[in-house]
């Protein structure tokens, strides 16, 4: 069942935020503890998740819906 629980995205914001600032002081590697990788690939595993269900979710309801093309033509050019 789809749900609207926001997701805690904190992890992903950490990472992004060490990369920068690794990247400002011309740094090779980062490092991290295994608790923040495991924080980190579960939101991340949580994020595709979601949206994986939310294009499944847009492609249902387009299937569902018909598109309808209306062409009315007049009886000479001076109608259209």
């Amino acid at each position: 069942m789809p749900t609207n629980e926001p997701i805690n995205t904190m992890p992903i914001q950490q990472f992004i935020s060490s990369v920068k600032s690794a990247d400002a002081s011309k740094q090779r590697e980062i490092k991290m503890p295994i608790d923040n990788a495991k924080r980190l690939a579960f939101v991340l595993g949580e994020v595709m998740s979601r949206l994986n269900g939310d294009l499944e979710e847009l492609l249902l309801r387009k299937s569902e819906q018909e598109d309808v093309v209306t062409v009315q033509l007049g009886k000479s050019e001076a109608d259209w």
